[in-house]
Protein backbone atom coordinates (compact mmCIF):
# COMPACT_ATOMS: atom_id res chain seq x y z
CA UNK A 1 0.00 0.00 0.00
CA UNK A 2 2.69 2.66 1.05
CA UNK A 3 4.60 1.27 -2.05
CA UNK A 4 1.73 2.57 -4.19
CA UNK A 5 1.61 5.97 -2.71
CA UNK A 6 5.38 6.24 -3.27
CA UNK A 7 4.44 5.95 -6.60
CA UNK A 8 1.37 8.03 -6.92
CA UNK A 9 3.39 11.04 -5.49
CA UNK A 10 6.18 10.30 -7.87
CA UNK A 11 3.84 10.70 -10.12
CA UNK A 12 1.99 13.92 -9.35
CA UNK A 13 5.78 14.98 -8.77
CA UNK A 14 6.59 14.30 -12.59
CA UNK A 15 3.69 16.57 -13.59
CA UNK A 16 4.44 19.13 -10.99
CA UNK A 17 8.38 19.26 -13.29
CA UNK A 18 6.45 19.16 -16.72
CA UNK A 19 4.40 22.01 -15.70
CA UNK A 20 7.15 24.46 -14.38
CA UNK A 21 8.41 26.97 -16.37
CA UNK A 22 11.22 27.61 -18.55
CA UNK A 23 13.85 30.59 -17.82
CA UNK A 24 15.75 31.86 -20.35
CA UNK A 25 14.50 32.98 -23.88
CA UNK A 26 11.79 31.46 -26.35
CA UNK A 27 13.89 31.38 -29.76
CA UNK A 28 12.51 33.14 -32.53
CA UNK A 29 13.72 33.03 -35.84
CA UNK A 30 15.64 36.32 -36.62
CA UNK A 31 14.45 38.76 -40.02
CA UNK A 32 17.06 38.64 -42.24
CA UNK A 33 17.45 41.03 -45.20
CA UNK A 34 16.57 39.77 -48.47
CA UNK A 35 15.99 40.68 -51.95
CA UNK A 36 12.79 39.37 -53.74
CA UNK A 37 14.86 39.24 -56.89
CA UNK A 38 18.89 38.85 -58.07
CA UNK A 39 20.56 41.45 -59.36
CA UNK A 40 21.00 39.05 -62.78
CA UNK A 41 18.40 39.65 -64.80
CA UNK A 42 15.89 36.46 -64.62
CA UNK A 43 12.35 35.62 -64.04
CA UNK A 44 13.01 34.92 -60.31
CA UNK A 45 10.25 34.97 -57.57
CA UNK A 46 10.41 35.22 -53.90
CA UNK A 47 9.42 31.03 -52.43
CA UNK A 48 8.12 29.88 -49.80
CA UNK A 49 10.45 28.00 -46.82
CA UNK A 50 11.75 24.28 -48.19
CA UNK A 51 13.83 22.96 -46.55
CA UNK A 52 11.40 20.06 -45.61
CA UNK A 53 10.95 19.19 -49.08
CA UNK A 54 13.27 16.17 -49.80
CA UNK A 55 15.86 17.24 -52.08
CA UNK A 56 15.24 15.31 -55.72
CA UNK A 57 18.17 13.54 -57.87
CA UNK A 58 19.25 17.11 -59.21
CA UNK A 59 21.73 15.69 -61.78
CA UNK A 60 19.19 14.33 -63.86
CA UNK A 61 18.38 17.33 -65.69
CA UNK A 62 21.39 16.55 -67.40
CA UNK A 63 19.94 13.79 -68.94
CA UNK A 64 23.32 12.18 -69.07
CA UNK A 65 23.48 8.06 -67.80
CA UNK A 66 26.74 8.34 -67.14
CA UNK A 67 26.55 11.29 -64.81
CA UNK A 68 23.63 9.20 -63.33
CA UNK A 69 25.77 6.44 -62.58
CA UNK A 70 28.76 8.55 -61.06
CA UNK A 71 26.17 10.35 -58.79
CA UNK A 72 24.50 7.30 -57.45
CA UNK A 73 27.78 5.84 -56.76
CA UNK A 74 28.86 8.96 -54.65
CA UNK A 75 26.27 8.79 -52.77
CA UNK A 76 26.09 5.33 -51.97
CA UNK A 77 29.99 5.05 -51.14
CA UNK A 78 31.67 8.19 -50.42
CA UNK A 79 33.08 7.83 -47.30
CA UNK A 80 32.63 11.29 -46.60
CA UNK A 81 29.31 10.94 -46.88
CA UNK A 82 28.93 8.04 -44.72
CA UNK A 83 30.42 9.77 -42.01
CA UNK A 84 28.47 12.62 -42.47
CA UNK A 85 25.57 10.26 -42.04
CA UNK A 86 27.30 8.30 -38.87
CA UNK A 87 27.32 12.04 -36.71
CA UNK A 88 23.64 12.55 -37.56
CA UNK A 89 22.40 9.47 -35.94
CA UNK A 90 24.96 10.30 -32.79
CA UNK A 91 22.96 13.49 -32.56
CA UNK A 92 19.78 12.09 -32.75
CA UNK A 93 21.18 9.24 -29.93
CA UNK A 94 22.33 12.80 -27.82
CA UNK A 95 18.46 13.77 -28.41
CA UNK A 96 17.49 10.60 -27.31
CA UNK A 97 19.57 11.04 -23.99
CA UNK A 98 18.38 14.11 -22.96
CA UNK A 99 14.84 12.99 -23.39
CA UNK A 100 15.09 10.55 -20.64
CA UNK A 101 16.57 13.20 -18.23
CA UNK A 102 12.66 14.53 -18.35
CA UNK A 103 11.80 11.05 -16.84
CA UNK A 104 11.89 9.19 -13.74
CA UNK A 105 15.16 7.07 -13.19
CA UNK A 106 13.99 3.50 -11.93
CA UNK A 107 16.27 0.59 -10.91
CA UNK A 108 16.65 -2.56 -9.22
CA UNK A 109 19.68 -3.45 -7.18
CA UNK A 110 19.03 -7.17 -5.43
CA UNK A 111 22.09 -7.97 -3.20
CA UNK A 112 22.04 -10.65 -1.32
CA UNK A 113 25.02 -11.44 1.33
CA UNK A 114 25.92 -13.75 4.21
CA UNK A 115 28.68 -12.15 6.77
CA UNK A 116 30.18 -13.08 10.22
CA UNK A 117 30.38 -9.98 12.66
CA UNK A 118 33.40 -10.19 15.19
CA UNK A 119 32.55 -10.84 18.96
CA UNK A 120 34.60 -7.79 19.69
CA UNK A 121 32.84 -5.67 17.86
CA UNK A 122 31.84 -2.44 19.46
CA UNK A 123 28.22 -2.33 20.36
CA UNK A 124 25.92 -0.24 22.55
CA UNK A 125 26.12 -0.41 26.43
CA UNK A 126 23.96 -3.70 27.59
CA UNK A 127 23.87 -5.19 23.97
CA UNK A 128 25.25 -8.94 23.22
CA UNK A 129 28.82 -8.92 22.12
CA UNK A 130 28.78 -12.49 20.85
CA UNK A 131 29.86 -13.61 17.48
CA UNK A 132 27.62 -14.52 14.96
CA UNK A 133 26.89 -15.23 11.04
CA UNK A 134 23.81 -14.52 9.36
CA UNK A 135 22.69 -13.86 6.02
CA UNK A 136 20.77 -10.65 3.95
CA UNK A 137 18.84 -10.38 0.99
CA UNK A 138 17.82 -7.22 -0.54
CA UNK A 139 15.74 -6.07 -3.26
CA UNK A 140 14.84 -2.69 -3.72
CA UNK A 141 13.01 -0.89 -6.11
CA UNK A 142 15.46 2.94 -6.54
CA UNK A 143 13.29 5.79 -8.06
CA UNK A 144 15.02 9.12 -8.24
CA UNK A 145 13.22 12.03 -10.26
CA UNK A 146 14.74 15.76 -10.72
CA UNK A 147 11.51 18.01 -11.02
CA UNK A 148 12.27 20.36 -13.67
CA UNK A 149 10.55 23.54 -12.36
CA UNK A 150 12.76 25.99 -14.41
CA UNK A 151 13.36 24.17 -17.37
CA UNK A 152 16.63 23.20 -17.05
CA UNK A 153 16.58 19.59 -18.60
CA UNK A 154 13.89 20.66 -21.21
CA UNK A 155 15.92 24.05 -22.20
CA UNK A 156 18.67 20.88 -22.55
CA UNK A 157 16.78 19.23 -24.40
CA UNK A 158 15.75 21.63 -26.90
CA UNK A 159 19.64 21.99 -27.22
CA UNK A 160 20.26 18.60 -28.01
CA UNK A 161 16.95 18.50 -30.65
CA UNK A 162 18.17 21.74 -32.38
CA UNK A 163 22.03 20.17 -32.85
CA UNK A 164 20.27 16.97 -34.20
CA UNK A 165 18.77 18.84 -36.94
CA UNK A 166 21.28 21.23 -37.53
CA UNK A 167 23.83 18.08 -37.88
CA UNK A 168 20.77 16.72 -40.11
CA UNK A 169 21.35 19.57 -42.57
CA UNK A 170 24.85 19.09 -42.03
CA UNK A 171 24.83 16.03 -43.58
CA UNK A 172 22.64 17.33 -46.48
CA UNK A 173 25.23 20.20 -47.43
CA UNK A 174 28.01 17.63 -47.47
CA UNK A 175 25.88 15.22 -49.86
CA UNK A 176 24.78 18.25 -51.81
CA UNK A 177 28.45 19.39 -51.83
CA UNK A 178 29.96 15.87 -52.64
CA UNK A 179 27.60 15.36 -55.48
CA UNK A 180 28.03 19.00 -57.34
CA UNK A 181 31.96 17.58 -56.82
CA UNK A 182 31.74 14.97 -58.87
CA UNK A 183 29.65 16.45 -61.39
CA UNK A 184 32.50 19.24 -61.60
CA UNK A 185 34.79 16.95 -62.27
CA UNK A 186 33.07 14.97 -64.62
CA UNK A 187 32.09 17.87 -67.14
CA UNK A 188 35.91 18.75 -66.48
CA UNK A 189 37.11 15.50 -67.53
CA UNK A 190 34.45 15.72 -70.78
CA UNK A 191 36.30 18.76 -71.19
CA UNK A 192 39.00 18.03 -71.47
CA UNK A 193 38.66 15.16 -73.50
CA UNK A 194 37.19 17.24 -75.82
CA UNK A 195 40.53 19.13 -75.96
CA UNK A 196 42.40 16.16 -76.49
CA UNK A 197 40.04 15.29 -79.64
CA UNK A 198 41.25 19.02 -80.99
CA UNK A 199 44.65 18.30 -80.11
CA UNK A 200 44.62 14.82 -81.58
CA UNK A 201 43.22 16.47 -84.80
CA UNK A 202 45.44 18.80 -84.70
CA UNK A 203 48.23 16.40 -84.54
CA UNK A 204 47.28 14.33 -87.50
CA UNK A 205 47.32 17.59 -89.72
CA UNK A 206 50.55 18.76 -88.45
CA UNK A 207 52.31 15.35 -89.84
CA UNK A 208 50.89 15.78 -92.96
CA UNK A 209 52.01 19.11 -93.22
CA UNK A 210 55.19 17.88 -91.92
CA UNK A 211 55.40 15.29 -94.47
CA UNK A 212 54.41 17.99 -97.45
CA UNK A 213 57.06 19.94 -96.35
CA UNK A 214 59.98 17.91 -97.05
CA UNK A 215 58.42 16.32 -99.88
CA UNK A 216 58.47 20.52 -100.98
CA UNK A 217 61.72 20.37 -100.03
CA UNK A 218 62.79 17.44 -102.09
CA UNK A 219 61.62 19.14 -104.46
CA UNK A 220 63.57 22.36 -104.02
CA UNK A 221 60.32 25.06 -103.23
CA UNK A 222 60.54 24.87 -99.34
CA UNK A 223 64.35 25.13 -97.61
CA UNK A 224 65.04 23.40 -93.97
CA UNK A 225 63.59 26.52 -91.86
CA UNK A 226 60.19 25.31 -93.31
CA UNK A 227 61.24 21.92 -92.42
CA UNK A 228 62.87 22.79 -88.72
CA UNK A 229 59.34 24.86 -87.83
CA UNK A 230 56.75 22.52 -88.94
CA UNK A 231 58.87 19.60 -86.94
CA UNK A 232 58.89 22.26 -83.85
CA UNK A 233 55.15 22.98 -84.40
CA UNK A 234 54.49 19.27 -84.18
CA UNK A 235 56.54 18.59 -81.17
CA UNK A 236 54.42 21.56 -79.31
CA UNK A 237 50.93 20.07 -80.07
CA UNK A 238 52.22 16.37 -79.21
CA UNK A 239 53.67 17.89 -75.73
CA UNK A 240 50.24 19.56 -75.30
CA UNK A 241 48.06 16.45 -75.67
CA UNK A 242 50.71 14.24 -73.13
CA UNK A 243 50.38 16.80 -70.37
CA UNK A 244 46.01 17.14 -70.98
CA UNK A 245 45.98 13.43 -71.15
CA UNK A 246 48.12 13.70 -67.96
CA UNK A 247 45.27 15.91 -66.61
CA UNK A 248 42.56 13.41 -67.30
CA UNK A 249 44.23 11.05 -65.48
CA UNK A 250 44.23 13.26 -62.40
CA UNK A 251 40.57 13.73 -63.24
CA UNK A 252 39.26 10.25 -63.24
CA UNK A 253 41.95 9.22 -59.86
CA UNK A 254 39.51 11.89 -58.42
CA UNK A 255 36.66 10.50 -59.62
CA UNK A 256 37.04 7.36 -58.39
CA UNK A 257 38.23 8.46 -54.80
CA UNK A 258 34.87 11.08 -54.84
CA UNK A 259 32.39 7.37 -55.79
CA UNK A 260 34.28 5.10 -52.65
CA UNK A 261 36.34 3.37 -55.75
CA UNK A 262 40.37 2.69 -55.63
CA UNK A 263 41.77 4.92 -58.36
CA UNK A 264 43.86 1.92 -59.64
CA UNK A 265 42.10 0.66 -63.16
CA UNK A 266 39.32 3.14 -62.52
CA UNK A 267 37.83 4.48 -65.92
CA UNK A 268 34.94 6.08 -66.65
CA UNK A 269 33.29 6.06 -70.15
CA UNK A 270 32.82 9.90 -70.49
CA UNK A 271 32.68 11.38 -74.18
CA UNK A 272 33.56 14.91 -75.29
CA UNK A 273 30.83 17.62 -74.99
CA UNK A 274 29.09 18.81 -77.41
CA UNK A 275 25.85 19.58 -76.32
CA UNK A 276 24.47 22.74 -74.49
CA UNK A 277 24.28 23.09 -70.59
CA UNK A 278 20.61 22.68 -69.43
CA UNK A 279 19.14 26.17 -69.72
CA UNK A 280 17.84 27.42 -66.70
CA UNK A 281 14.00 27.81 -66.09
CA UNK A 282 11.21 30.28 -65.53
CA UNK A 283 9.95 30.83 -62.08
CA UNK A 284 12.91 30.07 -59.41
CA UNK A 285 13.11 31.06 -55.63
CA UNK A 286 14.94 33.90 -54.69
CA UNK A 287 14.40 33.13 -51.11
CA UNK A 288 17.43 31.06 -49.68
CA UNK A 289 16.70 31.10 -45.93
CA UNK A 290 15.46 27.65 -45.92
CA UNK A 291 16.58 25.87 -49.35
CA UNK A 292 20.20 25.99 -48.80
CA UNK A 293 21.17 22.84 -46.27
CA UNK A 294 24.54 24.93 -44.89
CA UNK A 295 22.10 28.31 -44.41
CA UNK A 296 19.57 25.54 -42.29
CA UNK A 297 22.37 24.72 -40.27
CA UNK A 298 23.32 27.50 -39.22
CA UNK A 299 19.82 28.42 -38.59
CA UNK A 300 19.37 25.30 -36.47
CA UNK A 301 22.48 25.92 -34.78
CA UNK A 302 21.51 29.35 -33.79
CA UNK A 303 18.11 27.66 -32.41
CA UNK A 304 20.51 25.32 -30.09
CA UNK A 305 22.62 28.35 -28.82
CA UNK A 306 19.81 30.25 -28.18
CA UNK A 307 18.06 27.53 -25.44
CA UNK A 308 21.52 26.89 -24.07
CA UNK A 309 21.18 30.78 -23.12
CA UNK A 310 18.34 29.23 -20.86
CA UNK A 311 20.32 26.33 -19.20
CA UNK A 312 22.79 28.90 -18.16
CA UNK A 313 19.83 30.66 -17.00
CA UNK A 314 18.57 27.62 -15.16
CA UNK A 315 21.68 26.99 -13.44
CA UNK A 316 20.97 30.11 -10.85
CA UNK A 317 17.55 28.95 -9.61
CA UNK A 318 17.30 25.55 -7.03
CA UNK A 319 17.36 21.96 -8.52
CA UNK A 320 14.36 20.15 -6.93
CA UNK A 321 13.91 16.54 -6.56
CA UNK A 322 13.09 13.06 -5.09
CA UNK A 323 14.31 10.00 -4.28
CA UNK A 324 13.13 7.14 -2.96
CA UNK A 325 13.18 3.23 -2.64
CA UNK A 326 10.21 0.26 -2.04
CA UNK A 327 11.19 -3.21 -1.51
CA UNK A 328 11.88 -6.28 0.82
CA UNK A 329 14.58 -6.93 2.92
CA UNK A 330 15.21 -10.44 4.80
CA UNK A 331 17.79 -12.81 6.41
CA UNK A 332 16.37 -16.01 4.35
CA UNK A 333 15.42 -15.81 0.78
CA UNK A 334 11.84 -17.79 1.48
CA UNK A 335 10.99 -15.25 3.82
CA UNK A 336 11.70 -12.41 1.15
CA UNK A 337 8.93 -11.59 -0.33
CA UNK A 338 6.89 -11.51 3.55
CA UNK A 339 4.60 -8.76 4.37
CA UNK A 340 6.69 -7.47 7.28
CA UNK A 341 9.68 -7.91 5.05
CA UNK A 342 8.85 -4.38 3.33
CA UNK A 343 10.89 -1.62 3.50
CA UNK A 344 10.19 1.87 1.79
CA UNK A 345 12.27 5.43 1.92
CA UNK A 346 11.48 8.49 0.30
CA UNK A 347 13.44 11.44 0.70
CA UNK A 348 13.18 14.86 -1.89
CA UNK A 349 15.93 16.87 -2.08
CA UNK A 350 16.64 20.38 -2.90
CA UNK A 351 19.97 21.86 -4.01
CA UNK A 352 20.06 25.72 -4.30
CA UNK A 353 23.83 27.74 -5.67
CA UNK A 354 24.37 30.00 -2.60
CA UNK A 355 28.20 31.29 -3.83
CA UNK A 356 29.86 30.00 -6.84
CA UNK A 357 32.69 32.85 -6.85
CA UNK A 358 30.88 34.22 -10.30
CA UNK A 359 30.98 30.89 -12.50
CA UNK A 360 27.50 31.28 -12.94
CA UNK A 361 27.27 34.60 -13.99
CA UNK A 362 30.15 34.45 -16.18
CA UNK A 363 28.52 31.75 -18.07
CA UNK A 364 25.40 33.23 -18.70
CA UNK A 365 27.02 35.66 -19.86
CA UNK A 366 28.92 33.40 -22.55
CA UNK A 367 25.99 31.21 -23.49
CA UNK A 368 24.42 35.28 -24.63
CA UNK A 369 27.61 36.25 -26.57
CA UNK A 370 27.48 32.74 -28.21
CA UNK A 371 24.14 33.90 -29.19
CA UNK A 372 25.53 36.86 -30.63
CA UNK A 373 28.04 34.87 -32.51
CA UNK A 374 25.69 32.63 -34.09
CA UNK A 375 23.52 34.68 -35.17
CA UNK A 376 25.96 36.55 -37.23
CA UNK A 377 27.42 33.61 -38.44
CA UNK A 378 24.04 32.79 -39.52
CA UNK A 379 23.44 36.26 -41.36
CA UNK A 380 26.97 35.46 -43.19
CA UNK A 381 26.07 32.70 -44.57
CA UNK A 382 23.10 34.20 -46.02
CA UNK A 383 24.90 37.19 -47.62
CA UNK A 384 27.21 33.92 -48.70
CA UNK A 385 24.28 31.99 -50.38
CA UNK A 386 23.06 35.23 -52.08
CA UNK A 387 26.50 35.84 -53.46
CA UNK A 388 27.26 32.43 -54.88
CA UNK A 389 23.48 32.50 -56.74
CA UNK A 390 24.83 36.14 -57.93
CA UNK A 391 28.35 34.76 -59.22
CA UNK A 392 27.11 31.72 -61.13
CA UNK A 393 24.02 33.76 -62.94
CA UNK A 394 26.62 36.14 -63.55
CA UNK A 395 29.10 33.74 -64.96
CA UNK A 396 26.22 31.64 -66.82
CA UNK A 397 25.87 35.01 -68.98
CA UNK A 398 29.07 35.66 -69.32
CA UNK A 399 30.33 32.28 -70.41
CA UNK A 400 27.21 31.85 -72.95
CA UNK A 401 28.26 35.47 -74.55
CA UNK A 402 31.84 33.81 -74.78
CA UNK A 403 31.09 30.86 -75.85
CA UNK A 404 29.02 32.69 -78.90
CA UNK A 405 32.02 34.64 -79.85
CA UNK A 406 35.01 31.87 -79.62
CA UNK A 407 32.19 29.99 -81.55
CA UNK A 408 32.69 32.33 -84.53
CA UNK A 409 36.07 32.83 -83.54
CA UNK A 410 36.74 29.01 -84.68
CA UNK A 411 35.16 29.09 -87.64
CA UNK A 412 37.14 31.90 -89.12
CA UNK A 413 40.17 30.40 -87.78
CA UNK A 414 39.71 27.22 -89.62
CA UNK A 415 38.49 29.30 -93.19
CA UNK A 416 42.14 30.81 -91.61
CA UNK A 417 43.64 27.85 -91.74
CA UNK A 418 41.88 26.38 -95.31
CA UNK A 419 43.12 29.48 -97.19
CA UNK A 420 46.49 29.63 -95.80
CA UNK A 421 47.39 25.88 -96.87
CA UNK A 422 46.07 26.87 -100.00
CA UNK A 423 48.43 29.91 -100.49
CA UNK A 424 51.08 27.63 -99.12
CA UNK A 425 50.46 25.17 -101.88
CA UNK A 426 50.59 27.72 -104.64
CA UNK A 427 53.18 29.17 -103.63
CA UNK A 428 52.21 32.88 -102.72
CA UNK A 429 52.75 32.45 -98.87
CA UNK A 430 55.71 31.26 -96.90
CA UNK A 431 55.48 28.49 -93.92
CA UNK A 432 55.06 30.89 -91.05
CA UNK A 433 51.70 32.36 -92.58
CA UNK A 434 50.14 28.28 -92.17
CA UNK A 435 51.68 27.65 -89.05
CA UNK A 436 50.61 30.94 -87.33
CA UNK A 437 46.87 30.30 -88.45
CA UNK A 438 47.01 26.79 -87.22
CA UNK A 439 47.72 27.71 -83.94
CA UNK A 440 44.97 30.51 -84.20
CA UNK A 441 42.76 28.08 -84.82
CA UNK A 442 43.75 25.27 -82.36
CA UNK A 443 43.91 28.49 -79.02
CA UNK A 444 40.69 29.37 -80.26
CA UNK A 445 38.99 25.49 -80.32
CA UNK A 446 40.90 24.84 -77.09
CA UNK A 447 39.40 28.12 -75.34
CA UNK A 448 35.72 27.12 -76.80
CA UNK A 449 35.91 23.58 -75.25
CA UNK A 450 36.93 25.11 -71.76
CA UNK A 451 34.03 27.62 -72.13
CA UNK A 452 31.80 25.34 -73.13
CA UNK A 453 33.18 23.03 -69.90
CA UNK A 454 32.66 26.20 -67.62
CA UNK A 455 29.28 26.73 -68.51
CA UNK A 456 28.18 23.11 -67.30
CA UNK A 457 30.21 23.50 -63.94
CA UNK A 458 29.11 27.19 -63.95
CA UNK A 459 25.73 25.33 -63.85
CA UNK A 460 25.95 22.66 -61.18
CA UNK A 461 27.40 25.33 -59.23
CA UNK A 462 24.17 27.27 -59.70
CA UNK A 463 22.33 24.35 -58.80
CA UNK A 464 24.34 23.99 -55.38
CA UNK A 465 23.80 27.74 -54.46
CA UNK A 466 19.95 27.29 -54.58
CA UNK A 467 20.22 24.34 -52.31
CA UNK A 468 20.26 21.39 -54.93
CA UNK A 469 18.15 21.22 -57.86
CA UNK A 470 15.78 23.26 -59.17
Amino acid sequence: MRSLVICRWAAGMSVLGLAGCEVGPDYHRPATATAPTFTEGAPWKVAVPQDTVPRANWWKIFNDPILDTLEEATTAANPNIQAAFARVEQAQAIAQISMADLLPSVGVNAVGSRGRYSGHREVPPGANHSAYTTNSVDLPLDFSYEIDLFGRIRRALEVARDVAQAQAESYQSVLLSLQAEAAQDYYTLRGLLEEKAYLVNNVQGREQELDLVRKRQTAGASDNLDVYRAQTELDTVESTEIAVNQQIAQIEHALAVISGKMPEGYHLEARPIQVEPPAVPFGLPSDLLERRPDIAAAERTMASVSAGIGVAKAAFFPRVGLTAFGGFNSIAFHSLFDSTSREWSVAPFVSMPLFEGGRLKANYERAKFAYDEASANYRAQVLIGFRDVEDSLAGLRYLSDQSGVLQEGVIAARHAVDLSNLRYKQGVADYFEVIDAERTALENEISWSQVRSERFITTVLLIKALGGGW
